[in-house]
């Protein structure tokens, strides 16, 4: 177990996919003890060996049958926090709902993490980020505007405006409660976190500094200024130099002079200077521009595949990735001063911790191998 400022924090996460088991990985990474449980059978798209599984414990529990839901029970009595992302009344009807908690547990933070939230006319129905971004305007701002919008992979709903608000919560719940011996229950909707997100965009918009039209605002590729050019050798450059000083640093760096480049914000010259960047970008190799634009304020980067990130100079100084056991484990962030920047690559399989979680929460030998024989639990 790594140490960590959550060193002691004890946490009850049910299995799931994505953004919940992420919230739990973060929580762990920062020395919380963190256990998982696990079902009696996984789901065809979930994986036992991601790096949302490190340094977590695993336990199997069939909730479905009175003795597992009131085991499960037992365990949050001692845990401080909960992690679940199930829709809503999922874990009312297993007798494991927010209400049954607290009266076990009144201290505790019952952490839920749903696309559409608890209540609302969404909140029973199915949906996936590409769904939820969709509902926020954040999907309609993506991608070219002759194009559909194109999803992000899921790292803008998933796991930013989901694992990372309903950790934000689950942390300031829990300093509450220190304090008022009191939980609570955390709603994280990915639609709210993502809302919350897109705030900078509505600020931008009473400006007149933003518009609703897909492929034609300074931060969605349509300035020439913030997009990314192709090399000769089919790779790309990224281009974000929007302050004035970093354009001129690039425009150095390319020996173009600034009246032949002409006005940034001139958008009637967009189109051109696109085209110059493209058949000046278009000249050299990606490696070769990497050589004269390294160490600069030009805000020009090589796009990397993230295979290639792992060997980054800056990547491996910081020691962003580090492979175990044919696994890339990205590394715990944030950085704590002080501590340490180890982390616990141990991946649990499914039950590997029953027995011993069980004997922690006080069962004995013999009530452990009476569970296992009638298949309420299972060590692997």
């Amino acid at each position: 177990m790594v140490n960590g400022p959550l060193s002691g924090v004890k946490i009850l996460e049910f299995a799931g996919i994505g953004p919940g088991p992420y919230c739990g990985q973060l929580l762990a990474d920062m020395g919380a003890d963190v256990t998982v449980v696990d079902r009696p059978k996984r789901g065809a798209v979930s994986l036992e060996g991601g790096p949302d599984r490190r340094g977590k414990k695993s336990i199997v529990i069939d909730l479905k049958t009175n003795e597992g839901a009131q085991l499960a029970l037992d365990l949050i009595a001692g845990c401080d926090a909960l992690i679940e992302g199930n829709r809503p009344g999922v874990m009312e009807r297993l007798g494991l709902g927010p209400d049954i908690c607290h009266a076990r547990n009144p201290a505790l933070i019952y952490g839920r993490m749903t696309g559409w939230g608890q209540t609302g006319p969404y909140a029973m129905m199915a949906g996936h980020d590409i769904n939820y971004l969709s509902l926020t305007g954040a999907l309609q701002a993506m991608g070219p505007a002759d194009r559909p919008p194109f999803p992000p992979l899921n790292l803008v709903g998933d796991f930013g405006g989901g694992s990372l608000f309903l950790a934000m919560g689950i942390l300031a719940a829990l300093l509450e409660a220190r304090t008022t011996g009191k939980g609570c229950v955390v709603d994280a909707a990915i639609t709210d976190g993502v809302n919350s997100m897109m705030g900078f965009f509505h600020g931008l918009d009473a400006a007149d500094r933003w518009t609703d039209v897909r492929g034609a605002n300074w931060l969605d590729g349509a300035a020439p200024y913030y997009r990314c050019y192709e090399t000769s050798d089919g790779k790309y450059m990224a281009v974000g130099c929007i302050e004035p000083q970093f354009l001129a640093a690039m425009l150095g760096v390319l020996g173009l002079r600034a009246d032949e480049y002409g006005a940034q914000h001139d958008e009637t010259q967009h189109a051109r200077q696109a085209d110059l960047l493209m058949s000046i970008f278009a000249k050299k190799k990606q490696a070769a521009w990497v050589g004269v634009f390294d160490g600069t304020d030009a805000c020009v980067t090589p796009v990397l595949s993230y295979k290639e990130a792992a060997a980054h100079p800056h990547m491996l100084a910081r020691g962003a990735l580090q492979e175990v056991g044919g696994l890339m484990h990205p590394a715990k962030a944030p950085v704590f001063s002080g501590g340490s920047g180890e982390f616990d690559t141990h991946l649990p399989s499914d039950g590997a911790d029953t027995r011993s979680v069980l004997a922690d929460a006080g069962l004995t030998p013999e009530e452990i191998s009476q569970l296992e024989e009638k298949g309420v639990v299972r060590q692997s």
